[in-house]
């Protein structure tokens, strides 16, 4: 039924300003739209709609993430705009904030402004 549909992604803030920078100047993705309610993005074909909401606790799990191609040098460039990736007291991770997953997938997290997690995955080969 929805499987030949286009997906639309949404992600909450209580600071649109902080959210535009991140997801435009910092991540890099194509700022489409905004109106009161919510900013819209191009995250390469699927609509991204940061929702601008009143309140928000963050959840303890990732919600949002993109298969990158190199992670440590996604990573490099996210350190340099001074983004860091999480570090988990359950994983072992590298300096970096790399997971190696028994599968040869490597993941990282980090935060948006508003402390949404999201994700990095390099896919084992």
């Amino acid at each position: 039924m929805l499987g030949d549909k286009e997906l639309k992604a949404f992600v909450p803030t209580t600071n649109p300003k902080k959210a535009k920078k991140f997801y435009k100047d910092i991540l890099g993705l194509e700022f489409m739209y905004e109106d009161d309610y919510a900013l819209e993005f191009n995250a390469n074909g699927t609509v991204l709609r940061i929702a601008i909401v009143p309140e928000l606790s963050p959840q303890p799990f990732t919600v949002l993430g993109w298969n990158v191609d190199d992670i440590v040098s996604t990573i490099e460039s996210l350190n340099k705009q001074e983004v860091f990736c999480e570090q988990f007291e359950f994983l072992e991770q590298d300096d970096l904030g790399i997971w190696n997953a028994p599968s040869g997938t490597k993941v990282a997290w980090f935060k948006d402004p508003d402390e949404n997690i999201l994700s990095l995955t390099e896919l084992g080969s």
